[in-house]
């Protein structure tokens, strides 16, 4: 079992950048796939990266490829998203995915932080 703990959210104009963090406790956290995931106001919540135990592998949501990198230090238990011209559609609740299985990170992960808010300004 790992437990998220999400943190960088903020308040930020259109063009500008965030860097989103999230730690993970336990001894495993290099065999878990970790992702991030968003929940804007009114609609489901969506998929935005996912990034492999080795970072071998990495999938971004088309709307954020390009401007959104993920990341992560095994040695610190800790995942990032680093995100670039930020644009208010980007506003949403983000949160910290985790699973053992690299598919399902993509759909349904087994765990979740409990979200961080970020809020874009035209």
């Amino acid at each position: 079992q790992v437990q998220l703990v999400e943190s960088g959210g903020g308040l930020v104009q259109a063009g500008g950048s965030l860097r989103l963090s999230c730690a993970g406790s336990g001894r495993t956290f290099s065999s878990y796939t970790m992702g991030w995931f968003r929940q804007a106001p009114g609609k489901e919540r969506e998929f935005v990266a996912a990034i492999s135990g080795s970072s071998g592998s990495k999938s971004y949501a088309g709307s954020v490829k390009g401007r959104f990198a993920i990341s992560r230090d095994n040695a610190k238990n800790t995942m990032f998203l680093q995100m670039n011209s930020l644009k208010p559609e980007d506003t949403a609740v983000y949160y910290c995915a985790a699973d053992r299985s690299y598919v399902q990170v993509l759909r349904t992960p087994d765990y979740w932080g409990q979200g961080t808010q970020v809020t874009v300004s035209s």
